[in-house]
């Protein structure tokens, strides 16, 4: 996955041109980060039936309203290939840009990942979800500005999975429900499914559960990610490691979900 661990500039630092960040670096005990950017998601010239071209092969009606994918495989890329783990990060980010640029194209109308690093959101919202309170303070800034600044945005939701845990997210919302038991409002009786559901960070009233879950690396496992949401989403596992995860590996993995026949546990 992308490191998290990042310098970020304070977001006031580019309030007059809040999409093109300037290249920094930081220094870390084990090595060296870089916080770049790169060209745009989308041309300016785009239109909304061009973003909407569904591929060849691809049923409109069956495309996933909500994919999340869990990003693997970076270090792994760049220790094949003799680079340092830098270097597999940056592809990552390189690979992320592109799956979130396809994804908004062939209309899937939410993507959530464990980690991302980009500047520009044209039409695309961002939302964060996790503990971010343990966050360094100028990336906790820099999230919020990046929540604020597409906070109109609707063309496509674009969900950042950042120091969350699967496990957390219900512990959390059996804790906010035992609260409410506590003082009176909520009797124990009361308790179901949808209360907890209600309670959790990502929950089906900000965002559908996903649909398709996508996991590269040939890692066959879900890492304390969405442990309740992923009731009934549909498991796609490849070899491909994230750095290499494109247009190609994206289609073979929303084939393969039209042709699932979805049963919801029944």
């Amino acid at each position: 996955m992308l490191s998290s661990s990042l310098s970020l500039p304070n977001p006031s630092s580019f309030l007059s041109n809040p999409f093109s960040l300037s290249t920094t670096t930081t220094t870390t005990t084990n090595h060296r980060l870089h916080v770049f950017t790169t060209d745009p998601f989308f041309n300016d010239s785009t239109s909304p039936e061009e973003r909407i071209a569904i591929p060849a092969g691809l049923q409109r009606e069956l495309i996933p309203k909500h994919v999340a994918v869990v990003m693997d495989g970076n270090r792994r890329w760049a220790r094949l290939r003799g680079l340092m783990p830098e270097a597999g990060y940056l592809a990552g980010a390189g690979a992320l840009k592109a799956v979130v640029n396809l994804c908004s194209k062939w209309g899937i109308q939410t993507l959530t990942v464990f980690a991302f690093s980009s500047d520009n959101w044209e039409n695309i919202r961002l939302s964060v979800i996790g503990d971010s309170s343990k966050l360094p303070k100028s990336l906790q800034e820099f999230i919020a500005y990046g929540e604020n600044a597409t906070k109109d945005n609707s063309h496509m939701n674009f969900v950042l999975a950042i120091n969350y845990s699967g496990k957390y997210d219900i512990v959390q919302a059996c804790q906010s429900i035992a609260l409410e038991v506590r003082d009176g409002i909520v009797e124990p009786e009361e308790i179901n499914e949808f209360m907890i559901e209600n309670k959790l960070g990502m929950n089906s009233k900000r965002f559908p559960h996903p649909d398709l879950l996508i996991r590269t690396s040939g890692e066959l496992r879900l890492s304390n990610f969405f442990l309740w949401q992923l009731a009934y989403t549909e498991l796609y596992f490849t070899e491909a490691l994230w750095p290499d995860f494109g247009e190609e590996e994206l289609l073979h993995a929303l084939r393969a979900f039209q042709n699932r026949p979805r049963r919801y546990g029944r």
